[in-house]
């Protein structure tokens, strides 16, 4: 292979890469690359061109039928959200499947399409179908659900060899990169399906781009600090209540939790309420939660055979942040009002990377430097300096609901000058600053020498440092959340 490689163009040998890893038996992993030929004018027939583009798809891309969905009666909730994270999981197997197909998808231009493609969708039409069916028998049947069933093949867009990722920066990958993917998995990571070298920037060689609008007269400028710790008691789960609530591994991926210890799936407003906190101030039982950051360097966490975790493409140590720090801050146009208890929202969006950034709001960065952060790359960050992961939430709320059938229509964030959306009131905003000691990965030997790390995340979004997000559950006790209104209001600091 390599030798006939050698003596392809140079235009063709730069191929297009696209690795996963599947967990086999007892976690082991086998990494598969599909690639194809990058040649302009292809000449050839047109079955290895279909075959070609089937392989370089490393991932699959889906629309989110959840967005879609902004008013679902309260009565027909449980059932779409099963439906819902049944929807993704239909994605993730799919996307296993994908990846373990290389030599089926080399030898048949149909198999993806006909082995994987087809019959996802006709899964999604089922599940969608039950949707709308759930959503009819109490409300009018929602339009048009039907046109989301379709999925398609993605490329991720990292060549091989590309960018910082070579071992020797040639166009064979360097060193034992190639295309057999080297001992890190080629140019996507260790363990298989992210991230790649291409993920990384040096944050010195990023301009400042942090802007902050000047605030108004009548502004409030307080902060209310509460400080609940860093998950130093690893509690861990898969779940996501908000999104999937009564489905276990709704996620797909791993959560950190400070705050209220009793968040998973089956958890309601009561278990919140009687839940215990790690916060130091006991009237603050909220639930914080984000997908933890693994370093991929061959350990194997406790999760490395289960779903969610090594199963499902997150291995690695999870790196618990050296720093947690939850702040509420305050509107630069005026004022602001109480949340209601057990506001749920969520920041950010699990799958930017198919989705699209519209709800995406990653915040990289490394300490001394943020007044530059990034959404779609991970920060090298020089020497003595850490990887800091910001998330600032959406601080306007519409006044009635506590969460919303896509999660995102009660809350909005305000617009550049700080002006809430019409209907909508300023609430304190939640900043959540999370601050990990890391060493810069090695992004010339793919990792080799020192580590990559990545984000937890649904498997096909590749572990995209886009894809980064923050999930709140409002559950102050009303006495404090008052005090918090009072302080951001008046202009203080209280901690």
């Amino acid at each position: 292979m390599r030798r006939n490689t050698r003596r392809r163009s140079k235009t063709a040998r730069r191929a297009i890469v696209a690795t996963a890893a599947l967990a086999l038996g007892a976690g082991g992993l086998v990494t598969v690359n599909l690639y194809a030929s990058a040649d302009a004018g292809d000449s050839r027939p047109s079955g290895n061109r279909d075959r070609a583009l089937s392989a370089q798809a490393s991932t699959i891309d889906c629309p989110d039928v959840g967005q879609r969905l902004s008013a679902v009666p309260q009565r027909a909730r449980a059932e779409v959200d099963r439906e819902l994270a049944l929807l993704d999981k239909q994605v993730a197997e799919a996307y296993q499947r994908l990846a373990g197909s290389q030599r089926a998808i080399q030898q048949d231009a149909n198999f993806a399409q006909n082995a994987i493609m087809g019959p996802l969708k006709d899964k999604r039409t089922a599940a969608i179908d039950r949707i709308s069916i759930a959503i009819g028998r109490v409300a009018a049947t929602p339009q048009g659900l039907k046109g989301l069933a379709p999925c398609t093949l993605k490329a991720t867009g990292n060549q091989q060899g590309g960018g910082q990722g070579d071992n020797q920066g040639g166009d064979e990958g360097g060193n034992e990169g190639g295309e057999q993917g080297g001992n890190q998995g080629g140019d996507q990571g260790q363990n298989g399906n992210g991230p790649a070298a291409a993920d990384f920037v040096d944050i010195t060689s990023v301009q400042p781009n942090v802007r902050t609008p000047r605030p108004a007269r009548n502004a409030s400028k307080g902060l209310f600090v509460t400080a609940c710790g860093v998950n130093a008691n690893k509690l861990y789960n898969t779940d996501n209540v908000i999104v999937a609530p009564g489905v276990s591994n709704g996620a797909h991926h791993t959560h950190d939790y400070v705050g209220n210890q009793a968040n998973n799936a089956f958890a309601d407003n009561n278990a919140f309420a009687r839940g215990r906190t790690s916060c130091k101030n006991q009237g603050d039982k909220s639930s914080y939660y984000w997908p933890v950051l693994r370093l991929q360097d061959g350990t194997r966490e406790f999760d490395a055979d289960r779903q969610g975790g090594g199963a499902e493409g997150n291995t690695g140590r999870i790196l618990t942040a050296k720093k947690v720090t939850l702040e509420y801050a305050g509107n630069p146009r005026g004022k602001v009002v109480a949340m209601p208890k057990f506001l749920r929202i969520i920041t950010g969006d699990a799958k930017a990377f198919s989705n699209g950034t519209a709800n995406a709001n990653a915040a990289w960065s490394c300490t001394g430097f943020e007044n530059r952060q990034l959404k779609d790359k991970y920060p090298i960050c020089p020497q003595g300096s850490d990887v800091v992961r910001t998330s600032k939430f959406q601080s306007c709320w519409d006044g009635k609901n506590a969460d919303s059938a896509n999660h995102r229509s009660h809350v909005a964030f305000t617009d550049a000058e700080g002006r809430c959306p019409k209907g909508f009131v300023a609430i304190p905003q939640l900043v959540q600053r999370l601050v990990y000691d890391v060493d810069a990965p090695s992004v010339k030997d793919n990792g080799k020498t020192r580590p990559f790390y990545a984000v937890d995340g649904f498997p096909e979004q590749l572990h995209k440092p886009v894809t980064d997000h923050g999930d709140f559950i409002n559950v102050f006790d009303e006495r404090v959340m008052n005090q918090m209104v009072r302080c951001v209001n008046t202009g203080r600091t209280c901690r």
